[in-house]
């Protein structure tokens, strides 16, 4: 510990880079502690956050409350396993039941895992409906999409890179273009079990989908009996100023996922099935997870959805979203750098030309601002939601210096 303490900046991530499997090319800085909207390095500079652990840290840092329901949880228990029930779990899970408007929930430890148990329960509803005979297997996914990188999750992610080192992966799969419905309606066939998107395209560039998009995959899936999977593991939790991105459009998804801001930093997601799904597709032994649901995170969790209520943390999205949407298009105007900008609530983009997005965050970086990027040509902007206006002055004066 004393070493620590006694290491400079550069020798920790040395340090770091020793021991730990290179899969990040990280940026050149090592974070010491966070503060409501301020991330604070090793040597005391202060960064303005609108990054958020990647759309993660919805409460910003050290949140009144939320500290202190975790402390109180260790005190008790972290983990028991899912052979008997716990109390955060069950609270936790009604709270998030409530905010969407479905069924049933499974917690896992990621949005990653979520994706893969949604899409077994997709398989699991049409083997459980139609028996394996029918051969009613197949997924459809969109092109630039990103689920996650596990083996099943790596099948429905649309960008190929992602994919090729990896294949063969799971079979069975077909890839949709995003915000084109009669794409999707070219792919389905008999075999079809799912169409799975996000509501918003985020490592993809951040896409918002059209909400006739969006109500045709209803409508197919209704007219065919396909369950339709809506990824909201970066959209979701209060990012677009819903609980879910998808109940701005009035399109309810058969099955969910969700993860990122549901726990605010603890490692927790969940897929919930709405009732077509949870009549008839997991059943004991289908799927399992040895620290999924645990007390703990389950406790955060839990914290999370009260905060979200007391200190209407949607408010803050919606009230904010136009003067956040109004600075940046100033942007657009200002600098020919920047092209347009696209998304909704605070997960925003704005498309760069002529300069490599990665200069620009590492300006930003250098300027005491942290942004990241989506795709090949996208800033992306996903602050805490409990921002303030004054915080959007500081990103706009920070973020113009680094376009300067």
């Amino acid at each position: 510990m004393e070493r620590n303490i006694m290491m400079s900046m550069n020798d920790q991530m040395n340090h770091a880079e020793e021991n730990i499997l290179h899969t990040y090319n990280r940026f050149p800085v090592v974070f010491d502690h966070g503060d409501g909207c301020y991330l604070y390095d090793t040597e005391g500079k202060k960064y303005l956050d609108f990054a958020a652990g990647i759309a993660v840290n919805a409460l910003g840092y050290h949140y009144p409350g939320y500290d202190e329901a975790l402390k109180a949880q260790i005190d008790k228990l972290t983990h028991i396993s899912n052979l008997y029930y716990n109390e955060p779990m069950s609270e936790a899970g009604e709270k998030l039941i409530k905010a969407s408007g479905l069924c049933k929930a499974f917690f896992t430890n990621s949005g990653t895992e979520a994706i893969e148990g949604a899409l077994k329960a997709a398989r699991k509803y049409a083997y459980t409906k139609y028996g394996k005979e029918a051969q009613k297997y197949e997924i459809i996914a969109m092109n630039h999409s990103f689920h996650g990188r596990s083996m099943g999750a790596l099948s429905v992610t649309g960008t190929e890179h992602y994919r090729e080192p990896f294949e063969p992966l799971i079979g069975g799969v077909k890839f949709a273009d995003f915000n084109n419905l009669d794409s999707v309606k070219a792919q389905i066939t008999d075999k079809t079990c799912a169409i799975i998107t996000e509501v918003v395209q985020g490592e993809g560039g951040i896409y918002p989908a059209q909400k006739e998009f969006l109500e045709g995959l209803r409508a197919l899936c209704d007219e065919k009996d396909i369950i339709l999977i809506f990824d909201e593991i970066q959209c979701g939790m209060g990012r677009t100023g819903y609980y879910f991105a998808w109940q701005a459009y009035g399109v309810k998804p058969d099955v969910m996922t969700c993860a990122k801001a549901l726990g605010c930093g603890v490692p927790v997601g969940a897929f919930v099935l709405g009732e077509k799904a949870a009549a008839a597709s997991l059943v004991p032994g289908d799927h399992g997870t040895t620290y999924g649901g645990n007390p703990f995170v389950c406790a955060a969790v839990s914290k999370v959805f009260d905060i979200f209520e007391k200190d209407s943390i949607l408010n803050n999205v919606q009230k904010l979203t136009p003067y956040l949407e109004e600075k940046l298009d100033a942007l657009v105007d200002k600098y020919p750098i920047v092209a347009a900008r696209r998304g909704k609530g605070f997960m925003q983009g704005l498309v760069i030309r002529e300069v490599t997005v990665g200069s620009i965050v590492t300006k930003a970086l250098q300027n005491g601002l942290l942004v990241i990027s989506a795709g090949s040509d996208v800033l992306r902007l996903v602050p805490p939601l409990v921002i303030t206006k004054e915080n959007i002055d500081e990103m706009i004066e920070k973020l113009e210096k680094s376009l300067a």
